[in-house]
C-alpha cells in the first residue's frame, strides 16, 4: 500500500499471525529502504509470520536495480511484483530460497508471470484498491486456477472481513490479499484524516479512474479533484510513485463499507480470525444439511 504500509504495520501485522508487506518505494531512498529491512528483521522472531515487499518491475522504474539487489542481500522471504516480470528476476529471488507472487489483473498478465517461474499469482479483482482489474473475482479465481498447476493462487479484491476470505477459499483461492482494511490501523502510516474518511465512505464512494496515474486505479472519490487530468504521454513508474501524486488523492477499494472504526492490527486481525472461523461453521453447517436432506 503507497505511503501507508511501513515498518510498524509490516511488524504487527507479522506478530499477529498475517503476512504483512510493503513496497520499497514508501521509504524515499534505497538506503532508507535497506534501514527498514534492517529494522524489521530485528523486530520479528521465528514464531512470527514472514514479511515481504512489493515492487515495480518495468523500465521507467529507477529503483528496481538498486532495490532489488538490496532485495536479495537481506534475502526477503517474499516478494510481490507489480506491472511485469522477468525470469531474471525471479531466478534471482528464488537463488536464497525466496518466493515470488505477481499482481495480475487478467489471464494475459497471469500467464506471462507463469512463464516467468513466479511461485504464484495474486488475482487483483474488481474493487481492489490503487490499481485494480475489471473482473469478477469468482470468474477470475475458475479461469485461472486450473493453469497454476498446484502453484498458490491469492485473491485480491473488496476482501475486507474474515467471512470473506472464507468465501475466497471456498471459491477456489489458496490465499487472500487485504489492503483497505489495514489502512485505518493505529500502526498505518496513513493520514488521520485519510483514516478516517475511510470509515466514514461506503463502496458507492470508490472511482476508477485513469485520471490520476495513467492507468485505472479505484480511488476516494471525495478526493478527486474534478478539474483532475489524465496525465499525458506513457505510463512512468518514476513519476506514478512521486508523493506529490499520491498525497493528496487516497486509494482505496470497495471493501470500505464494513469498516467502522481504527483499530490496532491484532485488534483487527483476531476479528478476522472469528469471522472466518464463524463463516466456515455456518459452510460446514450448510453442507452437514444437505447431506441430511439428501
Amino acid at each position: 500500500m503507497f505511503l501507508v504500509s511501513g515498518p510498524d504495520l509490516v511488524i504487527a501485522a507479522c506478530r499477529s499471525g498475517l503476512l504483512g508487506t510493503f513496497p520499497s518505494v514508501n521509504q524515499r531512498t534505497p538506503e532508507g529502504y535497506e534501514e527498514w529491512l534492517v529494522g524489521i528483521r530485528s523486530q520479528l522472531t521465528g514464531a512470527d509470520a514472514p514479511f515481504g515487499v512489493q515492487f515495480s518491475v518495468h523500465a521507467t522504474n529507477e529503483r528496481l536495480a538498486a532495490d532489488l539487489e538490496i532485495t536479495i542481500r537481506h534475502q526477503v522471504p517474499v516478494v510481490i511484483t507489480t506491472l511485469s516480470i522477468s525470469r531474471e528476476v525471479t531466478d534471482a529471488i528464488h537463488s536464497y530460497g525466496g518466493l515470488v507472487f505477481h499482481d495480475a489483473t487478467n489471464m494475459r498478465h497471469a500467464r506471462k508471470a507463469l512463464d516467468a517461474n513466479v511461485d504464484g499469482i495474486i488475482a487483483v479483482c474488481a474493487g481492489a484498491g490503487g490499481h485494480a482489474g475489471t473482473l469478477s473475482p469468482f470468474a477470475f479465481v475458475a479461469e485461472l486456477r486450473p493453469e497454476l498447476r498446484g502453484k498458490t493462487l491469492i485473491l485480491a479484491g473488496a476482501v475486507g472481513n474474515g467471512r470473506s476470505v472464507a468465501a475466497a477459499v471456498a471459491a477456489g483461492a489458496d490465499m487472500v490479499s487485504m489492503g483497505t482494511a489495514f489502512i485505518p490501523t493505529i500502526e498505518s502510516m496513513a493520514a488521520q484524516d485519510m483514516k478516517e474518511m475511510i470509515v466514514a465512505s461506503s463502496a458507492s464512494d470508490i472511482i476508477y479512474t485513469d485520471r490520476v496515474s495513467g492507468l485505472h486505479a479505484n480511488f476516494l472519490g471525495q478526493t478527486i479533484p474534478a478539474n483532475l487530468a489524465r496525465p499525458e504521454g506513457e505510463f512512468n513508474v518514476t513519476e506514478e510513485i512521486s508523493p506529490k501524486r499520491w498525497r493528496d488523492v487516497w486509494t482505496a477499494g470497495h471493501g470500505v463499507g464494513p469498516i467502522d472504526g481504527i483499530r490496532s492490527v491484532q485488534h483487527l486481525a483476531e476479528k478476522i480470525e472469528r469471522e472466518y472461523r464463524e463463516a466456515v461453521d455456518c459452510l460446514t453447517s450448510a453442507d452437514q444439511a444437505v447431506e441430511v436432506n439428501a
